[in-house]
């Protein structure tokens, strides 16, 4: 089975394939993070996949329990944030936040 880490890594690797995508050295919350045109879509939090989508998207799939809400560590659920489950399809998700912020 594969972890968190490996599976993140496999994501980022299929993602860079798109010149728009980086993965430039930073710190804090974009560390590790995935950008479109400068702008961060994805990044891994824990064993989690955390995704940028519209508030909207965000709220249908914490609804349907495939994600958490993401805080931030600041009491208050980030609206166009969220954290994907372990078993979503990380990729498609990532694909649909990288549209979303480009």
């Amino acid at each position: 089975m594969t972890s968190p880490a490996e599976r993140y890594e496999a994501l980022a690797e299929v993602l860079l394939g798109d010149p728009s995508v980086t993965r430039p050295e930073r710190r804090g919350f974009a560390q590790g993070g995935l950008m479109k045109d400068g702008k961060l879509f994805a990044t891994l939090r824990g064993d989690r996949l955390l995704l940028k989508l519209p508030a909207a998207r965000v709220s249908a799939l914490i609804a349907a329990g495939q994600g958490a809400p993401f805080d931030a560590n600041k009491g208050k659920p980030m609206k166009e944030w969220v954290l994907a489950n372990t078993d979503s399809d990380w990729l498609a998700l990532a694909r649909e936040a990288a549209a979303f912020v480009s």
